[in-house]
């Protein structure tokens, strides 16, 4: 006797909650989404765009000042709080350089 294996959509219900969960919508969403998905595609892009333009802005922050900026006030930090403040600066610019790399027409979401 064999079994006949059947999700009755629930693969689907569980991309969907997950979509909704993502955009941190509550559960009254759901039906919405899977109904009329476009305006929360929108969001989702919205959030994206948010999401680099802050790291693209973070990126700036990190650089080495230039030769126009005036120099501040000298900060003593601890090493511990330079190293995470390094690592902290690896980790955006490791981000950045990612999605400067990624090509422009992604439909891989």
């Amino acid at each position: 006797m064999s079994v006949i294996e059947h999700d009755f959509g629930a693969g689907k219900r569980r991309k969907e909650k997950r979509f909704r969960e993502l955009l941190s919508l509550d559960a009254l969403h759901e039906q919405n989404v899977r109904a009329n998905p476009l305006p929360y595609l929108e969001r989702a892009s919205e959030r994206i765009f948010q999401l680099e333009r802050t790291l693209f802005e973070a990126a700036l922050a990190g650089r080495a000042p230039t030769e126009g900026d005036a120099a501040g006030p000298t900060v003593i930090i601890s090493a511990a709080e330079y190293e995470r403040l390094l690592a902290c600066r690896a980790a955006v610019d490791a981000a950045w350089s990612e999605i400067q790399a990624r090509p422009e027409s992604d439909d891989s979401v």
